[in-house]
């Protein structure tokens, strides 16, 4: 089971082109999931204590805004990475991540990846270049609908 899982680790965009033992690595504190359509994946607020590589299906995750309920901010499919709060403390989830249909996807133990992370501080290092990768990015995607949102209302 554990190779299988490092196989499907390897070919996740967040781990592809690293060595095969490094996929074994991850695998070392994975499991497969599964969420059916409509099921809350990650609760605002919530123990961050797992992270996952989504293989198919669609998240969408939301923010709750006061009289008009959850907003969408962004909706993830295949290859993303759901879930960066296990990165820092206080590990609490900062969104709510809905599926919007059948989603598999690997899920991976936070305080295990950690450990590992801090005992080899060189894939310690590549993980965390690969994670900041993913924030930029995400960071990025949210400065576009902003500019998408409200660009349109400044004065020239």
């Amino acid at each position: 089971m554990i190779e299988e899982l490092a196989e499907l680790v390897g070919h996740h965009p967040l781990f592809d082109g690293l060595p095969a033992d490094v996929a074994a690595l991850v695998a070392g504190c994975a499991r497969n999931a599964a969420f059916g359509p409509g099921e809350l994946v990650l609760a605002e607020g919530g123990v961050a204590d797992a992270f996952y590589l989504l293989r198919r299906g669609r998240v969408t995750l939301e923010v709750h805004a006061p009289g008009r309920g959850p907003l969408v901010i962004e909706t993830l499919g295949p290859g993303s990475v759901l879930g960066m709060s296990w990165l820092f403390p206080p590990y609490r989830w900062s969104f709510d991540a809905r599926t919007l249909e059948p989603v598999g996807a690997i899920s991976v133990d936070a305080a295990c990846l950690r450990d590992k992370a801090e005992a080899d501080p060189a894939f310690g290092y590549e993980l965390m270049k690969r994670l900041g990768a993913v924030l930029l990015g995400r960071l990025e995607a949210t400065r576009i609908r902003l500019l998408d949102l409200y660009g349109h209302d400044r004065p020239d």
